[in-house]
C-alpha cells in the first residue's frame, strides 16, 4: 500500500466542492427565493429553496439544533472518509471515486450549513405540475452519486489475487 492511499482523490473533492459552492452563489444571486425558470417544460426548472434539515427537508422544523447536529455528522462521515482513502489499496479507483464524489458533496453543504445555517437547492425535477422531487444540489448530485458507486464496488469481483483481507 502507499504511503498517501488515494489521498491524490481529494482532489475531486476539492473540485466538487468548489463546483459545488460556485453553483449556489450563481442561483443565490440570480434568483429569488422559490422563483423557478423552466429549462425543459414539465420536467426540469432552475429554483432557489433553503433547506434546514437533511435529505428531502427531514427535521427541517425541529427549531434549529438540527443545524449543528447535522454538521457534526457531516465533518465525523468526512473525517472517516479521508482516513478511508488513505487506506485503500492501489487496484481500488472506482472505490476511490467514490469516496472522494460523497467527500466532496457532504463538504459542500456542510459548508452551507454552518456558514448560512441552511442548504442552498437549485435543481428542481417534476413531471408537468403534478409530482415534484424535492430540490437539490450538485452537491447532493456527487453524494449520490458516490454512494451508488460505493454499492457497486459491494457487489464486484474481487480482483484476480486479490483476498478479502488485502
Amino acid at each position: 500500500m502507499s504511503r498517501f492511499g488515494k489521498l491524490p482523490w481529494l482532489a475531486l473533492s476539492v473540485l466538487i466542492f468548489l463546483l459545488d459552492q460556485w453553483s449556489k452563489l450563481y442561483f443565490e444571486n440570480s434568483l429569488q427565493l422559490y422563483q423557478q425558470v423552466v429549462v425543459i417544460p414539465d420536467y426540469f426548472s432552475w429554483t432557489l429553496a433553503y433547506n434546514t434539515g437533511a435529505a428531502f427537508s427531514f427535521l427541517a422544523d425541529a427549531g434549529g439544533w438540527q443545524r449543528w447536529f447535522f454538521a457534526l455528522i457531516a465533518l465525523v462521515v468526512s473525517a472517516v472518509l479521508v482516513v478511508w482513502l488513505k487506506r485503500l489499496q492501489a487496484h481500488e479507483h472506482w472505490l476511490a471515486l467514490g469516496l472522494a464524489l460523497v467527500l466532496g458533496g457532504a463538504l459542500g453543504n456542510l459548508f452551507d450549513r454552518v456558514v448560512y445555517g441552511h442548504v442552498i437547492d437549485f435543481i428542481l425535477v417534476h413531471w408537468q405540475q403534478r409530482w415534484y422531487f424535492p430540490a437539490f444540489n450538485l452537491a447532493d448530485s456527487a453524494i449520490t452519486l458516490g454512494a451508488i458507486l460505493l454499492a457497486l464496488d459491494m457487489f464486484k469481483a474481487q480482483p484476480s489475487g486479490a483476498t478479502k483481507d488485502d
